[in-house]
């Protein structure tokens, strides 16, 4: 601003001193002289005024660059600030997921304990197995009962005591709930208990007695008379034909109806433990 201020000062010096030549009587080539200096501080005033002009924009501009950046900063702040809470987030995540994942591991691990517990009735020819993601222990039914009948064979005594004696002597199973499931053929049944549900679920509750019976000891012939385990962890229930583990409910080999012919103990899980139990078999 000063700089055009001296510009103006100049230019109206000269002014003055062009009148003052022309007054004094000055030839005409001073007079186009002093003209010619007047033009000039003329185009460099105007030269001046438009830089200052320009650099007034520039400011603006520049102003406007500033507010800008400080918009596109808050911006940036309020994004970072998001960032970071969805890393926390993910981390809260991840931390549950893997808590997640031990409580699974444990549970596994669980079963495959309670898995090699039970495996000790296959020595006396029982299956334990994966059935509907329920650990079961299969036991024969032609060896517990006569054909259509709900009385167990001596046999069978024998067998399920010895089931009874391995589930008390585990406190881990002798706590766990199981459910006797009652299983036949496929083959018509119209005897006592009406159809092959009565006879199924019959044949269950006869199982769940002897094994919640007192353990007397066994009788003359050497039959033991109960397994004493607990009744609050014993249900009991029929499937008729419904659910075959051979074949299909209307067509079966008499291989596959004698698989059939069975009675289940069904370990039941806890909520918390309904996970694919089917890799602990490798099936």
């Amino acid at each position: 601003m000063l700089h055009v201020k001296v510009r103006l000062a100049l230019f109206f010096a000269v002014l003055v001193s062009a009148f003052v030549l022309t007054g004094c009587g000055h030839s005409e080539d001073e007079w186009q002289a002093a003209q010619r200096d007047i033009a000039k501080l003329k185009a460099d005033l105007d030269a001046s005024n438009k830089r200052h002009t320009d650099d007034e924009q520039k400011y603006a501009d520049a102003q406007q660059q500033i507010e800008d950046l400080k918009a596109k900063l808050k911006d940036l702040g309020v994004g970072l600030s998001k960032s970071e809470e969805e890393k926390a987030k993910l981390r809260t995540a991840m931390a549950e997921y893997q808590a997640r994942l031990k409580q699974l591991d444990d549970m596994k691990a669980r079963f495959r304990d309670l898995k090699a517990r039970l495996d000790k009735l296959t020595g006396a020819g029982l299956n334990v197995l994966i059935r509907h993601n329920k650990m079961v222990i299969q036991l024969p039914g032609d060896v517990l009962f006569d054909s259509g009948k709900d009385s167990l064979k001596p046999e069978g005594k024998k067998i399920l005591k010895q089931v009874a004696d391995i589930i008390k002597s585990d406190t881990t199973l002798s706590q766990r709930d199981f459910q006797v499931a009652g299983h036949t053929d496929k083959e018509f049944y119209a005897g006592q208990f009406i159809d092959n549900w009565g006879l199924s679920l019959m044949r269950a509750r006869t199982v769940l007695t002897f094994l919640i019976a007192p353990d007397k000891g066994a009788d003359a012939r050497g039959i033991p008379t109960g397994g004493e385990l607990s009744p609050a962890h014993f249900s009991a229930v029929g499937y008729g034909q419904m659910d075959p583990a051979a074949g299909s409910i209307d067509m079966q080999t008499r291989e596959e109806e004698q698989k059939n012919r069975r009675v289940e103990l069904v370990l039941q899980p806890d909520v918390a433990e309904m996970l694919n139990l089917k890799e602990l078999t490798g099936g």
